[in-house]
C-alpha cells in the first residue's frame, strides 16, 4: 500500500432483532412517532395495538426499538398495514423492507391496504401495492357555524351498533365490528336515518392534538355533510381532524369549516382491485366512505 493510499473505512454491521410488538414497547414506539412528527398519543398507539398484531425492530446492541409495524386484520376479508416507522439513524439499510415482509407474512392471504407517504411509495410499489386514490388530511380549529337541524340526524345508541357495523361493512368491504365497538367505548356516533331506516353514520373520538371525525359513511355527500356539520358546530374553537379522500369531494367544504388541507397520503392496495364480469356489482354500493377511521385503520 502506498503512503498516499487512504485505508478503506470499515463500517460495523448493525444487527436488529424483529420481535412481537407488545404493550411494553409502546413508550419506545411513541418516541419514534414523535421523531417522525406524528401526532399520536400513547392512548392512540395502545388502541391500534389492541386491534392489531405487529413487530418491533430492536437494536441488538442497545435493546432500543428502532422500527415498528402493525397489521390490523378485519376478519379474513382485509387488513391494513400501518405505523411503519424506522428510526432516522437506521434508514437506508433495508429495515423498512424487512418490517413490511414480516407484517405481510402476519397478514397471510388477506388483501392488504395502506396509506403511503411519497417517501414510502417506491418500497410499497416493489412489494406489489397499487395506487388507488389520494387521502386528504384536513384539520384545524373548527369555525363557529349555525346549524339547521336535519331530520333523521341524531346521536346513536347502543341499539344502533349492529346497523352501524352493517353500513360500515357495505362501504369498507370487510367486517370492522371490533374496531367500531372500541370507538364507541371511547367516543360517540351520530346516525343518519332516511324514511326511518339507518343509511349513514359518523364517529367522533379523541386523537392526537384534539379529536378526529371518522369513519363517516353515507349514501351521498349531502348525507355526509349532514352528519359532520353538527359535530363541527358543537366543537367550535376546538381542534378537529378529518381524513377524507379526493373522490369524496368534501375537501373545499371542510376548508370552509376551518379544517384546512395540511397533507395526506396515497391510498394503496395489494393485490390491485379488479372488476371482472364475474365480480362486478349489479349496482353501485348504497353507501360510501366519506372519511376514514384513520390513515392507519382505513
Amino acid at each position: 500500500m502506498s503512503k498516499n493510499t487512504v485505508p478503506k473505512r470499515t463500517v460495523p454491521k448493525r444487527t436488529v432483532h424483529c420481535l412481537a410488538f407488545e404493550p411494553k414497547h409502546l413508550e419506545d414506539a411513541l418516541a419514534l412517532s414523535r421523531q417522525a412528527q406524528w401526532p399520536h398519543r400513547l392512548e392512540d398507539w395502545s388502541l391500534t395495538l389492541s386491534l392489531s398484531r405487529g413487530l418491533v425492530a430492536v437494536d441488538a446492541e442497545t435493546s432500543q426499538v428502532v422500527g415498528t409495524v402493525l397489521m390490523t386484520p378485519y376478519g379474513e376479508d382485509a387488513a391494513t398495514i400501518n405505523m411503519v416507522i424506522v428510526d432516522e439513524g437506521w434508514r437506508g439499510q433495508g429495515l423498512g423492507r424487512r418490517l413490511m415482509d414480516e407484517a405481510m407474512a402476519l397478514a397471510g392471504g388477506r388483501p392488504l391496504r395502506l396509506v403511503a407517504t411519497i417517501d414510502g411509495l417506491p418500497l410499497y410499489e416493489k412489494l406489489g401495492f397499487h395506487e388507488i386514490g389520494t387521502v386528504l388530511q384536513h384539520q384545524g380549529e373548527a369555525s363557529p357555524m349555525s346549524v339547521v337541524a336535519v331530520e333523521g340526524v341524531a346521536p346513536a345508541s347502543t341499539d344502533d351498533r349492529a346497523a352501524i357495523a352493517a353500513l360500515d361493512r357495505q362501504a369498507f368491504g370487510a367486517d370492522r365490528t371490533l374496531l367500531l365497538q372500541r370507538f364507541a367505548e371511547i367516543g360517540a356516533f351520530t346516525l343518519l336515518r332516511r324514511n326511518g331506516a339507518p343509511v349513514g353514520f359518523a364517529g367522533l373520538r379523541d386523537f392526537g392534538r384534539g379529536q378526529v371525525i371518522g369513519p363517516v359513511v353515507a349514501p351521498d355527500a349531502d348525507g355526509a355533510k349532514a352528519l359532520i356539520c353538527p359535530i363541527i358546530a358543537a366543537n367550535a374553537g376546538r381542534f378537529l381532524r378529518v381524513d377524507t379522500t379526493d373522490d369524496a369531494g368534501l375537501g373545499p367544504w371542510l376548508a370552509d369549516c376551518g379544517l384546512r388541507h395540511v397533507g395526506g397520503g396515497i391510498a394503496m392496495r395489494r393485490p390491485a382491485p379488479t372488476l371482472s364480469a364475474a365480480s362486478a356489482p349489479l349496482s353501485p354500493r348504497p353507501v360510501s366512505t366519506f372519511a376514514l377511521a384513520s390513515q392507519a385503520l382505513g
